[in-house]
This record gives structure tokens, C-alpha cells and sequence, in this order.
């Protein structure tokens, strides 16, 4: 027998991913779903009086619902000699079970056990996923109003533009994750449990179990929907093919694949901001950024995230067109895509969810860096509010605006012909044109005033009404007083994961 070193392994199981998601698609976890599925049919059958169903079969079934690892050798035997899977574990689950093995699977069809596992997963991998985006969220929550006040360059087209704070480009990120968060909440509260409904769709097997009684079927569907814990707020669906509808699975993925597109973005801007030296991800102290070059501290986290990212947004292509390509009740071309696309778009959200968690738990901020590029460009951003000022000292705004363009012309062929420093304000101080003003520079220049309300759009967009209060009167509240008012987007959608811990298996991560 061949070892693992000597079989494909993939990088989600051996590299990225929790174990609890790696878990819920595994194959003991699958299984062992589908023997609960045979239970809870069973035993609502029974529940309704249908004969021919003992407590000593269902005490069998409930005994050995969790697949053993003797077992699946049973089941790879019978399927080699049957050729399909469902029927090759009802084979073996009778065998464990022989008291049950007259009556596993009555009135069922193969997808009552696959696509309602595959709905179960659905649901559990989001309760899986949801709260750790609410962790990331809450960490870059933390992260913008630490820097909400911090000012920096702001780029648009690639170039410098008007200041932002660090915060504030921060809650740029936060608001698509809050999207993303917002998407992927109710991908999880629209699904619905496929229930029994036969082979196709009609309940025709379990009216003819039940003699015609067709209060009794739909009681059956209800009881089993209910014993998957998707009653009440998520019934089943009323009308079904053989399977469910394969456009769930576009709506669950496409919810995934937005989150994979957030993921390219931060992990761009992360990169970015590493290559002007104004940011970087963490960088443990025995770390190597490059095998060659010793000094480099590579964003290798903030890469992997886009490159994961990258895949996570072309899985739903995989659900979209198999749903297009299904014919009428059901075709099997739906079944080897799935077994592959639906896993791998769970883990690799899950990945990329423990990579955000890690690069945002350690943020390295270079202030005299940022403060330096302010200081290049600052220069030519204040020349407005220079030309405003000598205007309100009587100067004529075309003479005031004609003297700095030729000073900011100057002053830019030093800095890209040249290679000099931006020193427009050495040679404005150096101009008598501009002595009425000289003294007002400093003021003119203060970083703080060319960012606008974005320390207050950051604290309004986190905290609140709460950021709406003078600190003299935050700091008299009570801790429930703050909490009434700390109605921001942020945290009134943070608020139903305040028990939320970051991923403990972080530490771990691979390169």
C-alpha cells in the first residue's frame, strides 16, 4: 500500500485549512451524515405508524450511525461489485445493523441522502465561515480607530490624490467584508432541507407506503426536516426534482466567490502598501522572505490571500453551469463537478478567512514613512489654499495662481528630472511674491487639515451615536449606557458574534 507521500495530497488538507472544515467534507463526516438521514427516516416513519419498523432496528441504526474505519473497506468492495455508492453504504450499514436491513432507505432515493447531507454542509460550513469574518472585522475595527486620526496619502489612478487617514482606507475594506458578511448570512438563512420527496419530486413512494395518506407524507416531510434542524425558519422545499435545485448552489457560491474577490482586494492593497514601506503584514523574526535575497521582507501572506482569492471567485462558473446544463428532473453530470467545486469553495474560504485573521492580528505601521510621502506631495496639494490665502491678503488670484504654477513646475523637475526633493516650499519662501503669506505655511500645512471628516466618518461608521459625544461625556457612561449608543454599522453587525474568538489555529499557518 502506498504511502501519502506517495499520493496527491491537496494543499487545502495539507497546508491552509482548519480542521473543522476539513472535517465537515470529510468522508467520515459525509457518511456517518447519511446514516443519520436513514435514522431520522426511519424513525419518523416509525413515529407514524408504519409498519414493519422495530426498536430493535432503529437501536442497531442509532448504535452504529458514526461510519467505522473497518467499515469503509466493506463499502469500497461493494461498490466495486455494485457500482453505486448509496447503495453499497446501505449494504454496509445493514450489515452493522441487521435488524435494519430490510428497511434502510424505505421509500428513499439516493439524493434524500446526498443533496440533504449536501444542504446540511451547506448550512454548517457557513456557521463555520460566518464567525471568522466577524473576527477579521472586529480586528480591522480595532485597527482603523487606533489610526483613524493618522493621516496618509490617498492614490487614485495610482497617483497621489487627496489625504485619507489610515482608518479610513481601513473601513474601506471593513464595508466589503460587511457585504460579504451581509451575503453570505442570508446564503445561509434562504437555505432550505430537501426533505422526502422521492424520486422525482412527487412523494409518490411514501404515498404508497402510507396507503394514500397524504397528511401522513407531509408529516413525514416535516419530522424529518425537523429532526436536520432546518425547521420552522427553514422548511423544506416544497417543490423538488429528484434533487434540489442546482441553483443553490450558485446563490451559496456566489457569495463565496464575492468574499474571494474582497479577498484579492485587501490582499492588493496590503501588497502595495508594503511596497511603498508604509505597511506591512506580520514577519516573525525567524522568517525568510527570500532564499536569495536575505534583506527582503516579502508580503508572502498578502500574495497567498490573492492567489487564493483569485481561485475562490472562479469556483460558482462550476455551479452556474451546472445548473444550465440539467435536464428536466435530473441528469448525473451535476455529481463529480459538486463532489469537487462545493468542497474545495468551503476550504478555500476557510483559508483565506485564517489568513486574514493572521495578517490582521499583526499590522506593522511605518508613521516617518507615511509621513515622508505626505511630506513629497504635500507641497503641490497645498497650493489652493496658498493661492486662497494671498487672495484674502488683496492679491490677485491669476497673478497668486501664475507665480506657483511656475514654482510647481520647477519644483517637479527637480524631483523627476533631477531626483531631488520636492522643494516647493523652499523657493516659495524664497519669492517675495509670497512674503505675505510666509508666516501662515506651517498652518497651511498641517496634514490634519486636508483629511476632511475622515476621522469622524471612521467613529460615526464603527461606534456610532456613541462617536457622536464629547470624550468627557464617554468617559462618565456606564458600560450599558455605551453599549445603547454604540449603534454603528460595524458593531450593530458585529454584535450577534460578541463570543467570537479568532481561529486558534493560526499560529500554524503555512507559507
Amino acid at each position: 500500500m502506498a504511502e501519502n507521500y506517495d499520493i496527491y495530497q491537496t494543499p487545502f488538507n495539507s497546508r491552509y485549512c482548519s480542521s473543522e472544515m476539513k472535517y465537515l467534507f470529510s468522508p467520515r463526516n459525509r457518511f456517518s451524515t447519511w446514516r443519520k438521514l436513514w435514522l431520522w427516516l426511519a424513525e419518523a416513519e416509525m413515529e407514524l405508524d408504519l409498519k414493519g419498523i422495530s426498536d430493535d432496528a432503529i437501536k442497531q441504526m442509532r448504535d452504529h450511525v458514526d461510519i467505522k474505519d473497518e467499515e469503509f473497506a466493506v463499502v469500497a468492495a461493494e461498490e466495486k461489485r455494485q457500482r453505486h455508492d448509496v447503495m453499497a453504504h446501505v449494504h454496509a450499514f445493514g450489515l452493522v445493523s441487521p435488524e435494519a436491513a430490510g428497511i434502510i432507505h424505505l421509500g428513499a432515493t439516493s439524493c434524500y441522502v446526498t443533496d440533504n447531507a449536501d444542504l446540511i454542509f451547506l448550512r454548517d460550513g457557513l456557521n463555520l465561515l460566518l464567525p471568522k469574518l466577524a473576527t477579521v472585522i472586529r480586528k480591522l475595527k480595532d485597527f482603523a480607530l487606533e489610526h483613524k486620526d493618522l493621516p496618509c496619502l490617498g492614490y487614485t489612478h495610482g497617483q497621489p490624490a487627496q489625504l485619507v487617514t489610515v482608518g479610513k482606507r481601513t473601513c474601506l475594506w471593513i464595508q466589503d467584508l460587511l457585504m460579504d458578511l451581509r451575503n453570505i448570512e442570508r446564503a445561509r438563512d434562504d437555505l432550505r432541507f430537501r426533505g422526502v420527496k422521492g424520486t422525482t419530486g412527487t412523494q409518490a413512494s411514501f404515498l404508497a407506503l402510507f396507503a394514500g395518506d397524504h397528511q401522513k407524507v407531509k408529516n413525514l416531510d416535516r419530522l424529518v426536516t425537523k429532526k436536520a434542524e432546518f425547521d420552522t425558519a427553514h422548511p423544506a422545499y416544497q417543490i423538488t426534482s429528484q434533487t434540489y435545485s442546482r441553483k443553490i448552489d450558485i446563490d451559496v457560491l456566489s457569495s463565496l466567490g464575492s468574499f474571494g474577490a474582497t479577498c484579492q482586494r485587501i490582499g492588493a492593497d496590503i501588497r502595495h502598501l508594503a511596497m511603498l514601506k508604509e505597511m506591512e503584514e506580520p514577519f516573525e523574526a525567524g522568517q525568510i522572505g527570500s532564499s536569495a535575497m536575505a534583506y527582503k521582507r516579502n508580503p508572502m501572506r498578502s500574495e497567498r490571500l490573492c492567489s487564493l482569492g483569485r481561485y475562490l471567485t472562479n469556483l460558482p462558473k462550476n455551479a452556474v453551469e451546472t445548473y444550465a446544463g440539467q435536464w428536466f428532473e435530473r441528469t448525473l453530470d451535476d455529481s463529480a463537478v459538486r463532489r469537487i467545486c462545493i468542497p474545495e469553495a468551503y476550504l478555500c474560504a476557510d483559508a483565506c478567512l485564517i489568513l486574514l485573521d493572521n495578517i490582521c492580528s499583526g499590522f506593522v505601521l511605518y508613521p516617518a514613512i507615511i509621513q515622508r510621502r505626505i511630506d513629497q506631495e504635500l507641497p503641490f496639494m497645498v497650493t489652493e489654499n496658498i493661492i486662497m490665502a494671498l487672495t484674502a491678503k488683496g492679491i490677485s488670484r491669476q497673478d497668486a495662481h501664475e507665480e506657483i504654477r511656475v514654482l510647481s513646475h520647477q519644483a517637479a523637475c527637480n524631483v523627476k528630472v533631477d531626483g531631488g526633493d520636492n522643494d516647493l516650499l523652499d523657493r516659495i519662501r524664497k519669492t517675495d511674491f509670497f512674503k505675505p503669506i510666509v508666516g501662515q505655511l506651517e498652518q497651511l500645512l498641517d496634514p490634519k487639515t486636508f483629511v476632511g471628516r475622515a476621522p469622524e466618518q471612521v467613529a460615526e461608521f464603527i461606534q456610532g451615536d456613541f462617536a457622536l459625544l464629547d470624550k468627557d461625556r464617554q468617559d462618565t457612561m456606564t458600560e450599558d449606557e455605551k453599549a445603547a449608543l454604540t449603534n454603528g454599522e460595524v458593531q450593530l453587525a458585529l454584535n450577534k458574534y460578541l463570543a467570537v474568538t479568532s481561529n486558534t489555529e493560526i499560529a500554524s499557518v503555512h507559507c
